[in-house]
């Protein structure tokens, strides 16, 4: 098994970095959750996220993701559901009741926030494309063990992303601190983001 070059690697982590800079779906999840439920939820979140590009980073080092592209069945299931499940999130959230006082937020369970960040990111065919486009861009086949260089690019992208959404998390759950008072502000700009996070991920295309 062969590792990327040296000089791969740095290429690619300075191009990771300025996508990761970029606030995509999942970053706008990340903030949203931040927000309303706080740091240590966001948090959680991010990892949960990132186990999900776990995911698709071993799928794509497998042929899974080319898979998913080139069948237009896979690739609408894929599509759907993660769009269906971030809807009923936002619909969830824009229904939920408001309570008068006290304006503390009542927390969802860590292990719920954990499991539906792997869920967004896994039912995300947006990241199975990225993927599939992006990793192959910083793969030498006269290396040999194109799987194994696209798993350590991967997992170089997974540790920079665990970094940057972090940042998101903390700088959300520390701003909620001050707008969690007008909880339906709160409530409904993320039922918002979640419902158009939806919509997006359901108009992906397959170009």
């Amino acid at each position: 098994m062969v590792f990327p070059s040296p000089t791969t690697l740095e290429l690619f982590a300075a191009a990771a970095i300025a996508l990761l800079l970029v606030p995509g779906p999942a970053v706008l999840y990340i903030v949203a959750q931040s927000a309303e439920q706080g740091r240590r939820v966001g948090l959680v979140s991010v990892a949960g996220i990132h186990l999900g590009t776990l995911v698709h980073v071993t799928a794509a080092a497998i042929g899974l993701s080319a898979l998913i592209v080139a069948s237009a069945v896979a690739f609408g299931i894929v599509k759907y559901a993660g769009a269906a499940y971030l809807v009923y999130l936002g619909i969830r959230r824009l229904l939920a009741r408001t309570e008068v006082a006290p304006p503390e937020v009542r927390l969802q369970p860590l292990r719920r926030a954990f499991l539906r960040g792997v869920v967004v990111n896994v039912l995300n065919p947006k990241t199975a494309l990225f993927f599939l486009a992006f990793l192959p861009q910083f793969v030498d086949p006269g290396r040999g063990d194109v799987w194994f260089q696209v798993l350590v690019l991967g997992i170089v992208f997974v540790a920079l992303g665990l970094v940057s959404d972090s940042l998101y998390a903390l700088a959300a759950g520390t701003l909620g601190r001050f707008v969690r008072r007008r909880r339906n502000v709160v409530r409904y700009g993320s039922g918002t983001i979640f419902i158009g996070l939806g919509a997006v991920a359901a108009l992906a295309r397959r170009t």
